[in-house]
């Protein structure tokens, strides 16, 4: 029980650096979430609502993509923007805009699987009608995207709490550098191996609180989305 009353008091006492890494933590999935959010919108709608040759194997392939291990996204992103790989120039590793750059490219097949299943639930007579009125592309979007709001929010819930909880990206394009890239995954780890076990419960903690909290909002919208 010391550990967790331990772990307990340094989040009641408002322990800066762990309240900085949770915050560090919530940005970087915020802004990654964003940006898979709208790149994979586009591309679901996109094979929602047109036919394109290979259609079915793509969607085969980013659903296959979903259960890509993180540490691989890391190591492919690693060799890009390391000082020898293609966009070293930029000298983004080991800053915020590695990981959330990494995190994106590991939400976007979540999202994009998340979109076309529930885009597919659609009733077909909506897109014959949209179809036959002959509107513009950016009106189909717009109608299509009011039709999904429950299931785009939940699409981006779901890819928050997925990013929110890995640790091979943002350990690996991160480096875990302290008040800087630091989140609570990696923190996680790093006070575990050093034997800090009580500012490492304390993160577990306010994660486990965050993913239920994500898990619960997901739920409650899905249910009132079905209720409507």
């Amino acid at each position: 029980m010391k550990p967790i009353q331990s772990a307990l008091s340094l989040i009641l006492s408002g322990n800066r650096e762990i309240f900085f890494t949770v915050g560090t933590s919530l940005s970087f999935s915020f802004f990654s979430t964003m940006l898979a959010g709208f790149i994979g919108l586009g591309i679901a709608t996109i094979v929602t609502l047109y036919r394109f040759p290979l259609r079915r194997f793509f969607i085969s392939l980013i659903t296959s993509l979903m259960a890509v291990p993180t540490v691989v996204v890391g190591l492919v992103m690693y060799g890009f923007l390391s000082r020898s790989g293609p966009l070293g120039n930029l000298g983004w590793l080991y800053t915020p805009y590695a990981v959330i750059i990494g995190q994106s490219i590991f939400a976007l097949p979540i999202v994009i699987s998340y979109l076309w299943t529930g885009f597919s639930k659609i009733d077909l007579r909506f897109f014959e009608t949209i179809h036959t009125l002959g509107c513009s592309f950016s009106t189909k979007c717009f109608l299509t995207w009011r039709e999904s709001q429950t299931v785009l929010t939940n699409a981006l819930l779901s890819s928050f709490g997925r990013v929110l909880s890995e640790v091979g990206i943002s350990m690996m394009l991160g480096g875990n550098i302290r008040w800087y890239t630091r989140t609570m995954t990696t923190a996680i780890a790093l006070e575990t191996n050093r034997g800090e076990y009580e500012q490492a419960l304390a993160l577990g903690i306010l994660l486990l609180l965050l993913s239920i909290g994500i898990n619960t909002l997901t739920f409650r919208i899905s249910a009132q989305g079905g209720r409507t």
